[in-house]
Formats: structure tokens, sequence, C-alpha cells
């Protein structure tokens, strides 16, 4: 990933063909070690492409990955069985206290 992004800026850049040589270029501006071999395999298979092309291709895919979130929280909470009591709220045990306390809460 990190490959694809230094191609990215490299492309950014106004570098429409970028070389091993400028990646690793970027990845020296940044204190980063570039692994020669991915640098490699990513330029073959980006090599006469358009990046617009790449992009869009790109795009299309992540379009059909799922997101998440609904399932999870639906089961985080689950639903109350039928005969189950509902649960007391800590608002209902605070004021169950008060009324035991033996203090009147509405002055006359």
């Amino acid at each position: 990933m990190k490959n694809a992004a230094a191609f990215l800026l490299a492309v950014l850049g106004d570098n429409n063909s970028p070389s091993a040589e400028d990646i690793k270029k970027i990845f020296a501006s940044v204190g980063a070690e570039a692994d020669d071999d991915r640098i490699e395999l990513l330029l073959s298979q980006v090599k006469g492409k358009d990046i617009s092309e790449l992009i869009a291709a790109g795009r299309e895919k992540l379009a059909s990955v799922p997101c998440g979130g609904g399932v999870a929280v639906a089961a985080a909470a689950p639903a109350a069985s039928p005969g189950a009591p509902a649960a007391e709220t800590k608002e209902e045990k605070v004021e169950e206290k008060e009324d035991t306390d033996g203090v009147s809460q509405n002055p006359s």
C-alpha cells in the first residue's frame, strides 16, 4: 500500500511515469525503507496504464466491499424476550432511593 501511495505522490508531482528511483526518493524523503521487489512488482502492474482508469476501477471494486456497522450494533444490543421484565435504568434507581430516605421531596 505504501508503494502505491508513493507512486501516486510521484504522479501528483507531474511525473506521469514514475521510475523505481523516483519512488525510492519519496521513501528516502520521509526516512522510510523501500522494498525493491514490491516497487518493481507495482511498476510492472501499472506499466502502460492510465492512472485515472486504475483509480476508477479501484473505486468500482471498493463499492462492493461491505462496510459493516449495522450488524455489530444489532449484535451488541440484543432485543429483550417478550416475557422478560424491563431493566431498571439508573435514573429509576436514584428516584427509588430518594423515596426511601424518609425526606419529602415536595416542600409544603
